[in-house]
């Protein structure tokens, strides 16, 4: 039981305590040992083994039972009891954007309805426009949020999948008749969200590799067991495809299963223009029948007249062209980020203090770290007034001092206000290292409003960084109605940064507009929104983001050194 799943039942015991109208405190206890469960730096089996699970924060006496409980059978009585008086349809609702479990019950308790397949029927004949609290522009907003969610159906956050992934894959990789396990599918391309989970194993004894396979405790149902695949569903819902393949055949299978299929189909193409049939088993002369049996994925790209194409781009949108031209990207990497650019600290809703991020920050190698927590308007954020911003600047300034390897950027995360205004006046911001603008308020105002609030903010000559400038939340929260074409025009003409947010939950922005912004020559910023020091390794996914975008080191500004960065940053 990893802490993904745990942390999965308690926001599941919150959201039916949520629709049952219990106690706010009491929901809130429940998400909040969630949030911090999902966001363990460890494994929580070892605080357990080490009788140090009241350490966690939010995890009292009650939690903690339950959590003990889960690790032993996987499931708590509480959680069963609750599921059995809550119709599931009604949880599935709190999945569609700005349907709070307040309007599911006033929907359930008046028309009784607990699927999201009769809500959308009732929306759609106007039903729900006649209850308590919900207009024309609910029901119109239910509609849109339904029509999201079923887009998403079925798909899990790319960090999710990874997670369990990766822990089956080293559990595989454990077994005796196992010479390697390898994560394939659209997870290995990084995609932001997945449908299923592809591995693949090599052994040349597939029956001692399925029956181990099917003994993983978190398989809920085998659906198909076959002479090479095993398809199960697993207690999260998401789908796990296992192929085990013979040793000579490893390289040509990871390529074929790793995809695109349109991708794969265009290498199938080039092979037989070339007298060769490309298959997941190797490659066949087609001449003489000869099977060549290639050692590496690079081997496969080389036999067919090109340079290796890395995974998070083969989805056939001109990388094989451009390999057949040797004009691939020169991909950003990980090993390429310098430092973050977007922080939060405890002095604003994050976690840890400034000293500790900036700590973590250089055991991770970085030059540099900006601290960039929320402004004054953002009350539910705690953020920070010009005094208590003064009162930080003057910590940072101390810090830098007192901590050497590493430099503290000052900064602001500001609100870029509804009526267009920036939460601080310019006097305030031009004293910053860094200041970051987004949108926190006004979601659902109209297309040309919201687009000229970031246009505006894009102008400010204090202005160096926008951020998540779509507002989205990856299956939970749908992009406020922005025109980004416009936004990221102001972007170039401004000299303004562009953010890629590595928070797994939003990857915004995502690879398509990434790729876009590179051919205006956009600078952008990979940076975490990290609310706690751990939450740094997050980086890793707006890199992979950036990889997907095509993007190269000189495309991002927090590859640059610490001289260079002020540098740039100051440019504007």
């Amino acid at each position: 039981m990893k802490n993904h799943e745990i942390a999965y039942i308690l926001y599941e015991i919150a959201n039916m305590l949520e629709i049952k109208g219990e106690n706010f405190f009491k929901i809130r206890a429940y998400r909040n040992a969630a949030h911090e469960i999902e966001n363990l730096a460890i494994d929580i089996q070892k605080l357990v083994n080490q009788n140090a699970l009241k350490e966690i924060d939010g995890v009292g006496e009650a939690i903690s039972g339950k959590i003990y409980e889960i690790l032993e059978k996987g499931t708590c009585r509480y959680y069963e009891e609750l599921k059995a008086e809550v119709p599931r349809g009604l949880v599935d609702m709190l999945k569609i954007p700005g349907l709070g479990a307040k309007r599911i019950k006033v929907i359930y308790d008046n028309l009784k309805i607990a699927s999201i397949e009769e809500l959308e029927k009732a929306a759609n004949s106007k039903q729900l426009q006649t209850l308590p609290g919900i207009g024309v522009k609910t029901e119109q907003s239910i509609i849109r949020g339904i029509q999201m969610i079923k887009g998403r159906a079925g798909r899990y956050l790319l960090s999710t999948a990874l997670s369990i992934a990766q822990d089956m894959v080293t559990r595989l990789s454990s077994l005796p008749s196992v010479e390697k396990a390898q994560i394939a599918g659209s997870l290995r391309r990084k995609k932001e969200m997945v449908g299923d989970i592809d591995l693949l194993v090599v052994s040349n004894s597939h029956q001692q590799v399925t029956e181990s396979f099917l003994k993983f405790p978190e398989i809920r149902e085998v659906i198909a067991k076959g002479s090479t695949k095993t398809s199960v569903i697993l207690e999260l819902g998401i789908q796990v495809d296992l192929r085990v393949v013979k040793p000579e055949s490893f390289s040509a299978a990871l390529l074929h299963f790793t995809g695109s299929k349109e991708h794969n189909t265009k290498l199938r193409s080039l092979a037989l223009r070339k007298g060769l049939r490309l298959n997941e088993y190797g490659i066949i002369n087609l001449d003489d029948g000869e099977i060549i049996y290639p050692q590496s994925e690079k081997e496969i790209y080389k036999e067919l007249g090109m340079p290796y194409i890395i995974p998070e781009i083969r989805e056939d949108t001109g990388e094989v062209e451009a390999a057949m031209k040797d004009s691939l990207p020169n991909s950003v990497n990980l090993k390429d980020i310098k430092g973050d650019l977007h922080v939060h600290s405890n002095w604003s809703d994050g976690v840890s203090s400034i000293e500790e991020i900036a700590l973590y920050a250089k055991k991770l190698g970085y030059e540099y770290i900006a601290i960039t927590d929320h402004s004054k308007s953002l009350k539910i954020a705690r953020g920070l007034d010009e005094e208590k911003l003064k009162r930080q600047l003057e910590l940072i300034y101390e810090l830098n001092k007192k901590i050497d390897g590493i430099k503290i950027l000052s900064g602001i995360e500001v609100d870029i206000l509804s009526n267009n205004l920036l939460d601080f006046n310019d006097d305030i911001l031009e004293q910053l290292d860094v200041v970051v603008a987004s949108i926190h308020t006004g979601f659902k105002q109209e297309r040309d409003k919201i687009t000229g609030r970031i246009i505006r903010a894009c102008e400010n000559p204090n202005v160096d960084i926008i951020a998540h400038p779509t507002g989205r939340l990856l299956g939970r929260r749908a992009p406020y109605d922005v025109d980004m074409e416009l936004v990221l025009q102001a972007c170039a003409q401004t000299n303004t940064i562009l953010e890629i947010n590595s928070s797994p939950d939003r990857l915004d922005i995502n690879d398509k507009l990434a790729r876009k912004a590179k051919a205006l020559g956009l600078k952008m910023s990979i940076n975490t929104d990290a609310h706690v020091a751990e939450r740094l390794n997050d980086i890793k996914y707006g890199v992979w983001v950036a990889r997907r975008g095509w993007l190269e080191k000189d495309d991002v500004i927090n590859t640059l050194p610490f001289e260079c960065l002020l540098k740039e940053l100051n440019s504007k």
